[in-house]
């Protein structure tokens, strides 16, 4: 009896890794023109773009969905690879190839090019504070976005927003999250007013002096961006209006904005997001361009990018080697950039608009907002033209302020306007992470912050790279955590960690 009669195959899998590194080889293309798009195209390439998006989406999904895949799946699980990391490879295909098989190829593209051109959109609407100019293309793109949650949910076994959920961060549902986030919020009304009032005690003067030139902050971003290991060899900084982290591991992309009136903005932004391409640059070269040799979701990513900017480039120790620095950079007196200056704008607690400059503490309640409201939308209780008003009634309820205009209300993030539903409750599981990671790294590492006191990230670094960076999927989330930390996700740590810093006098 041969191979096929027994539907089994040993060049199956191989012929799977062949075509998954192909397809994955046509999802980075996406990438660099999505980052080309966010940061140099001008608006006169819109609609060329959004169908160049469209057309490689396609492409990709129709590589997955091929019956050839079928069968070389069914053949590779009759015989799976003995190797652990190939079979956790393979099973991420048949999610992978399950879930591309649920999306029609016609909505796939559709959904793409919707995003492309309402993304554009978006641009303007945000510039001109008008969420009027893209309401309709808004309810377009949610429309097809339900369809897919529908189509996703089919298979699953998921309701629909726990399904888009998933896309995002595998294992987690809405189930899991919402009393986690119940809990912060009751932990929240508590802890801000006891924070404000001890920030008002103290009344620390703010560091140096404005203007901070955009040319010294850019390359301040470089140097302390190189400093924490990003390579520049395989890395980029540009400037968008949403600062973001995209490329592949050995051609990152990362982009920022800058405001003269205010350094942290950028630099932190930058720190933040060299979190990211650490991540990815960490990933197992092994095990590149497939499944297994990805990053084990976007909750996982924010814990890397979070624990950077959040728990190692805000903590007492950085702090003190950040006031030089800082002071050569712009031309001041280190005095200008005491620690206790810096810790006052750089931890400093407020209730603020923009969820991208909000503090550690009230962050997780802008992401509750989103949270909340893209459930609604989802689910079909939540109208598109609705949307500013139940914001606004959000930020009134979390938060007791109310945005003055749309730019600072549901206008200010990219995510929705991009098709990236289920996308933000990974946010605030990845700072809940990041404290918990950190906590870990520091019982493992004792030098770990006599290593930041000297701008040295290393000792942090190493421990990320062993215990989370170099497992890519091969873990769930919580799976990762349990390796790397003893535990599955535990708030307890993040609110011990906000405690410490924040709630003690």
């Amino acid at each position: 009896m041969n191979d096929m009669a027994t539907n089994t195959d040993p060049r199956a899998y191989d012929r799977l890794t062949a075509r998954f590194a192909r397809m994955a080889t046509v999802e980075e293309a996406m990438s660099m023109l999505g980052w080309d798009q966010a940061a140099v195209m001008p608006d006169g390439g819109s609609d060329a773009r959004a169908d160049q998006l469209a057309v490689l989406s396609g492409l990709a999904h129709t590589m997955l969905t091929d019956t050839v895949a079928a069968e070389d799946l069914d053949a590779a699980e009759a015989a799976p690879p003995g190797d652990p990391a190939a079979r956790r490879n393979l099973e991420l295909m048949r999610r992978a190839h399950r879930q591309a098989n649920a999306v029609p190829g016609d909505l796939v593209e559709a959904l793409t090019r919707h995003a492309a051109t309402c993304e554009n959109i978006w641009r303007g609407a945000r510039k001109a504070s008008d969420f009027k100019m893209v309401a309709t293309p808004l309810a377009d793109l949610l429309a097809l976005t339900r369809e897919k949650a529908a189509a996703l949910a089919a298979v699953s076994g998921l309701d629909r927003y726990d399904a888009l959920i998933d896309t995002y961060q595998p294992g987690i549902t809405a189930g899991e999250i919402t009393p986690v986030f119940a809990r912060y919020e009751a932990f929240l009304r508590e802890a801000l007013p006891r924070a404000e009032a001890l920030q008002a005690a103290r009344d620390h003067q703010r560091p140096g002096a404005a203007p901070f030139a955009e040319a010294a902050q850019e390359a301040l971003c470089r140097r302390l961006a190189a400093q924490v290991g990003l390579d520049f060899t395989g890395a980029r900084l540009d400037r968008s209006t949403h600062p973001f982290c995209g490329g592949t591991p050995t051609d990152i992309r990362i982009t920022t904005r800058y405001d003269e009136a205010d350094f942290a903005s950028a630099l932190m932004g930058v720190l933040h997001e060299t979190g990211h391409a650490l991540y990815e640059a960490g990933l197992p070269r092994d095990h590149a361009r497939q499944p297994v040799g990805t990053a084990a979701g976007m909750a996982a990513h924010e814990s890397q990018s979070l624990i950077i900017e959040m728990q190692a480039a805000r903590s007492d120790a950085y702090l003190g080697f950040l006031g030089p620095v800082l002071a050569e950079a712009f031309g001041q007196e280190v005095a200008a950039f005491a620690p206790d200056r810096l810790a006052a704008r750089l931890r400093h607690v407020g209730r603020s608009f923009i969820r991208v400059e909000a503090d550690e503490m009230t962050y997780p309640a802008h992401v509750i907002l989103r949270y909340r409201l893209e459930a609604a939308m989802i689910a079909g209780d939540l109208a598109v033209t609705d949307l500013p008003g139940a914001w606004n009634e959000g930020m009134r309820d979390l938060l007791g302020i109310t945005p003055p205009d749309d730019a600072r209300g549901c206008l200010q993030d990219i995510h929705w306007y991009c098709g990236l539903f289920g996308y933000f409750p990974s946010y605030t599981l990845g700072a809940m992470a990041a404290a918990q990671l950190m906590a870990a790294a520091r019982a493992a590492v004792p030098t770990i912050d006599a290593g930041l006191a000297r701008g040295d990230f290393g000792p942090l670094l190493g421990w990320l790279r062993t215990h989370v960076h170099r497992h890519g999927a091969a873990y769930g989330f919580n799976d990762l955590l349990r390796q790397a930390t003893g535990k599955p996700l535990d708030p307890a740590d993040f609110e011990a960690h906000l405690t410490a810093r924040y709630l003690t006098a």
